[in-house]
């Protein structure tokens, strides 16, 4: 049986990352294993959660949940929001 945790886009941050309002109580358990999947706006996909030590290539959407903060879309090397056009009040959702 699949699980799932639905939230939203509320931020953009200054360098252009994607804030969720998926807060560290929410993402704590799930694996950081390619078994997670993270939606973004129903069309842009990520496999995977890091944090913020990851050795992703630049130009890979990824998905960064570390410390005390929401889970956050971050594009190495580039903004995110640009990219993608995704904007605050877009839908998110992980499955593992």
């Amino acid at each position: 049986m699949s699980r799932r945790i639905q939230g939203k886009i509320v931020e953009v941050s200054s360098n252009g990352d994607l804030v969720t309002d998926i807060v560290p109580m929410a993402w704590k358990d799930i694996p950081r294993s390619t078994d997670t999947r993270v939606l973004v706006d129903q069309e842009h996909e990520t496999v995977g959660i890091f944090g913020n030590d990851h050795q992703q290539p630049a130009m890979t959407l990824i998905a960064i949940a570390d410390g005390e903060q929401p889970l956050r879309l971050h594009l190495v090397d580039d903004s995110a929001a640009m990219m993608l056009g995704v904007r605050v009040g877009a839908a998110v959702e992980i499955r593992w």
